[in-house]
């Protein structure tokens, strides 16, 4: 950020006399609320700094429990602000507080250093005492180290007169840089997603495109019959071990068949022939249920690109992706998804199969949606027993319609108890008693 802007948002927090709560919400991103209400984040990344404010919430990734962040809860949690300024005339916001109803009064300085490659967040007493810092600096990196225990040295002079850059509404800039972070991050959110799932999706083409042809397994079984009879009309001809066997076929033309040359014997060849024509049998017969299941999982794998694509923030993209489990190795179940909306569990089917597995496994409580008066996945929410909350309701409604639809439109989702659907036939069911939701696809 420019020194300018920084000088103009410090006085501007200048206003507030309270920290409500602070804590890390990324690994370089700390969160601090205000006066209550008003929420700041300050990323502290480097070469990338910047403070701002944003229309929606920005969610934990983890809860940070390092010495850093326990230092920071304890110092400016529920604290009271004695002072905000500009230290040293740099980019370098320090922010004093000493905690409200504390015995003795102790004032903590958290400062938050947006100087590029050395951007850091140290937390110092009030003899300029290192506490704790986001990034720990030794002698071998830099002269002015950030170590615990360690006296802070100021950094050195500007050697240069910033220009001005004067700000009209610092609300309206800070939301706007919040805005053009998270568009950049969902492009390139999207980009890598992406890439992955059309890597998926060229595998499931090229297997789907090397499929047999069931005429041509059809000819190669009679072949292999044809050749399996001749082998048994002929047995008096037959050697054993050989590696090609000329036989003389019904209308006199000579054929000739190479043949694996461990076969003791006549019949241990023919054998051989009909049964590898059983397999090819078997194989031209199943050969649908191969093909329909990578037709089902190519739309699958289309509607999932479609939900990337479709996906206006990032925390959209996240919940298609859950983190895996690193305990334990778990078999993906190839009928169905699974997403988890903050923290309740959400099936959505991926093929008929799947959406009969869904009605079989799922509780009377847990919640059922469906797309209103047409074909779609099923999605079931586990809700063990309590209330879900709208937003869960609505995010689950818009993996239905991403699931199930291409396009944008309006699109009504049906939900209800699973114990108020009745199955029919397959994934068919009768509903009654049941809710809708809205949904708008982008």
């Amino acid at each position: 950020m420019k020194l300018s802007h920084l000088r103009q948002i410090t006085d501007y927090l200048k206003k507030f006399r309270h920290i409500n709560a602070i804590h890390r919400v990324a690994d370089s991103v700390i969160k601090i609320v205000f006066n209550g209400d008003e929420v700041f984040y300050f990323n502290m990344q480097k070469g990338n700094a910047y403070i701002s404010k944003c229309h929606h919430e920005i969610r934990r990734s983890k809860v940070y429990q390092a010495p850093f962040d326990v230092i920071l809860a304890k110092r400016f949690n529920r604290s009271n602000i004695t002072a905000i300024s500009l230290y040293n005339d740099d980019k370098i916001i320090r922010i004093t507080s000493s905690l409200s109803g504390a015995y003795k009064a102790q004032e903590t300085v958290l400062q938050l250093e947006f100087t590029g490659k050395t951007t850091n967040v140290i937390i110092l007493d009030h003899d300029e005492m290192v506490q704790e810092a986001l990034r720990h600096v030794d002698a071998q990196s830099s002269y002015r180290v950030v170590k615990v225990g360690v006296i802070l040295l100021p950094p050195p002079p500007l050697p240069f007169i910033p220009k001005e850059f004067p700000l009209d509404d610092i609300d309206a800039f800070l939301y706007e840089i919040c805005d053009k972070e998270e568009q950049q991050r969902l492009i390139q959110v999207k980009k890598q997603k992406m890439a992955l799932l059309n890597k998926k999706l060229t595998k499931l083409n090229k297997a789907f495109s090397s499929l047999d042809d069931e005429s041509i397994l059809s000819e190669e079984t009679e072949k292999l019959q044809h050749i399996g009879n001749l082998i048994l009309a002929n047995m008096h001809q037959v050697k054993p071990y050989v590696p090609v066997l000329e036989i003389d076929d019904y209308d006199g033309s000579l054929v000739k068949v190479e043949i694996p040359s461990n076969l003791p014997s006549a019949s241990a060849i023919s054998n051989y022939f009909f049964k590898r024509a059983k397999k090819m049998k078997q194989k031209a017969k199943n050969l649908h249920i191969e093909r329909d299941s990578l037709r089902e999982k190519l739309e699958h794998q289309r509607h999932f690109m479609d939900a990337v694509e479709s996906a206006v923030d990032v925390s959209k993209i996240q919940l298609l992706f859950p983190p895996r489990q690193q305990q334990k190795k778990v078999k993906l179940n190839e009928s169905y998804e699974i997403f988890w909306i903050e923290g309740y569990k959400v099936m959505l089917g991926k093929n008929e199969r799947g959406n009969i597995e869904l009605l079989e496994k799922a509780r009377a409580r847990d919640i059922w949606l469906h797309l209103k008066d047409r074909p779609s996945t099923h999605v079931i929410i586990t809700t063990d027993k309590q209330k879900v909350p709208e937003n869960v309701l609505y995010s689950a409604a818009k993996l239905c319609v991403d699931f199930s639809v291409f396009g944008k439109g309006h699109y009504e989702v049906d939900y209800t108890p699973r114990r108020e659907i009745r199955i029919q036939e397959g994934a068919n069911v009768l509903y009654n008693n049941y809710q809708t939701l809205s949904v708008e696809k982008e």
